[in-house]
């Protein structure tokens, strides 16, 4: 006779069905091939997008190159590079529209230009001047360095969204790292329990800033942890474009239409060091670890795709690239010609109002010039 009484204390059951629960969402294999046609046609890609869609992850990557490079030369501040995550970021957000509100963390740069944030106000961003933190016209606040406290500000954005009835979400980032944070689960929770009009996206790149996954959390999943708020929670192959945006296009769905948030973790990985502030990944992880995943890159799979649909080329990819350099060029010298900040006005843009220690040295810095 089964006991119901030593089911229910079955331990190490329980850990297993946790780990069977969360089944990952893939549409598009390692060589470029549909393996769900419904999947496919879920997504509603037509080919003008899917070009569009290819466009926007080669500018991630011709944007993380030209970056890397500025940084190394001494050229831009805080840089983190996202070589690896063109689907987990850009195949995303390409679901979301211009109304919807971007919260982005410091790795989610590429996702801002695509709203039309101009890339060289991201570098002056990266370069600490208050002009980067200016986001007229855009439906995006400045890079959270605070990790995870853009959960929170999304799941107010999404209730206030919710409240006035639009048709519209918050959507955020963060990493595996960031999935250890209190805000996070603070942010879903508020917006699990508040039906709040918003996304979450965990990119699980593997390692945070030097810390395995498998060190962080006992977690088999980091989706699990949207249950804990209540939230519908899926695994996304994150190598895979045509699933993340299928993803985020039918969370979007389900949350704009007054369901409630919905929590994505994105099986990705990140290339390049966590950061171009001194960090070396292989302190960490194998050379053979990075070369294994440099094979599932996405922007290969979605190449191999689009060539066999006649939609894409060498020829068609080398002059796109020009033509993003040609703006990185741009951008760079508009960033270059913007007049740099004093230390008056660094003080100056900290508080909307001065307090009187900070007026003080406000007038201090202004007499000495600087």
């Amino acid at each position: 006779m089964t006991s119901q009484a030593l089911e229910i204390l079955n331990f190490e059951q329980q850990l297993q069905v946790q780990d069977d629960s969360f089944k990952e969402l893939s549409v598009l294999d390692k060589d470029g091939n549909i393996i769900d046609e419904a999947g496919f046609e879920a997504a509603e890609l037509s080919d003008d997008k899917l070009v569009e869609l290819m466009k926007r992850m080669i500018k991630q990557l011709v944007l993380n190159e030209r970056s890397v490079k500025l940084a190394k030369q001494g050229r831009l501040g805080f840089v983190a590079p996202t070589r690896g995550q063109e689907a987990s970021q850009t195949a995303t957000s390409f679901a979301f529209n211009d109304a919807d509100y971007l919260m982005p963390g410091y790795r989610d740069i590429p996702q801002m230009i695509h709203k039309g944030f101009p890339i060289y106000k991201a570098f002056l961003w990266s370069r600490g001047h208050h002009e980067g933190n200016l986001m007229e016209g855009i439906n995006t606040w400045f890079p959270q360095i605070i990790i995870g406290a853009q959960f929170v500000e999304a799941a107010g954005i999404g209730l206030g969204m919710k409240k006035r009835q639009l048709d519209a979400c918050a959507y955020t980032y963060t990493g595996d790292g960031g999935s250890s944070q209190g805000d996070t689960y603070e942010g879903m929770n508020i917006a699990g329990a508040f039906k709040a009009n918003a996304v979450f996206i965990i990119q699980n790149n593997g390692y945070a800033i030097s810390t395995p996954r498998k060190v962080q959390t006992a977690a088999t999943h980091l989706a699990s942890k949207g249950w804990g708020a209540g939230i519908p929670s899926i695994v996304v192959d994150g190598m895979d474009a045509i699933a993340c945006y299928l993803a985020a296009k039918k969370a979007r769905e389900w949350t704009v239409a007054g369901n409630g948030p919905v929590l994505i973790e994105t099986m990705t990985d990140r290339l390049e060091p966590h950061s171009m502030s001194g960090d070396d990944p292989l302190r960490y992880r194998t050379k053979e670890s990075i070369e294994e995943w440099q094979k599932l890159e996405p922007l290969i799979r979605m190449r191999i795709f689009l060539e066999n649909k006649n939609l894409w080329s060498e020829a068609i990819e080398s002059e796109y690239k020009e033509e993003v350099n040609a703006e990185i060029d741009d951008a760079v010298k508009k960033a270059d010609n913007v007049q740099k900040q004093k230390v008056s006005e660094f003080i100056e843009t900290t508080f909307e109002q001065p307090g009187f220690v900070q007026a003080e040295q406000i007038e201090k810095f202004r007499e000495a010039g600087k």
